[in-house]
């Protein structure tokens, strides 16, 4: 171990690291850091040193449009909205990933204004997904079914809702009604 961390190396794990995924400015920090701890130790002055030049990269590509973390939240947000993620999940991982408050809040609006019921259009595609209510290939346990809709963060309405509906038309049915 041991060495020097310069800015020309960390633009290189950073513009290589932003090539494969998208990122918030919080997240590409956190790996940034993660791989200088392992390049320089735990050599205080020099993690100081990196966290400053890590924080100009991250300020420069802010500016430049590199880096926008309203795009990348809407984006995420969208991504686990056609997953069929909860609001309640979606926001869960965007506040991980280092998103700041109002930001999660401006990409979950964006949700409500494509689709007035993103909860239910989501509980939809988690349920297909995960092969629940009327997309189960078997008898299930319905108390266990309602389980799996609480932990993935739907409330209890939306997921009896869901779970009511006897074939996939049913739902596409309920889907179209709360849209209007």
């Amino acid at each position: 171990m041991g060495g020097e961390v310069d800015g020309t190396r960390l633009e290189e794990w950073a513009l290589s690291y932003l090539a494969r995924f998208a990122s918030s400015e919080e997240g590409l920090r956190r790996v940034l850091m993660r791989r200088a701890r392992r390049f320089v130790g735990t050599d205080r002055t020099a993690l100081a040193a990196v966290s400053e030049a890590v924080d100009a990269l991250l300020a420069r590509y802010r500016e430049t449009g590199l880096l926008d973390d309203a795009a990348y939240a809407e984006s995420r947000a969208r991504s686990l909205f056609r997953r069929g993620a909860s609001s309640a999940a979606i926001a869960h991982a965007l506040r991980a990933k280092g998103i700041e408050r109002a930001l999660v809040y401006r990409a979950l609006d964006a949700l409500k204004s494509e689709d007035p019921e993103p909860d239910l259009a989501a509980a939809s595609a988690y349920a297909r997904r995960r092969r629940l209510g009327p997309f189960r290939r078997a008898a299930a346990d319905p108390a266990r079914e309602r389980r799996s809709f609480a932990r993935a963060g739907f409330d209890r309405r939306t997921a009896e809702a869901v779970l009511a509906c006897r074939d996939a038309q049913e739902i596409e049915r309920l889907l179209r009604e709360r849209e209007r």
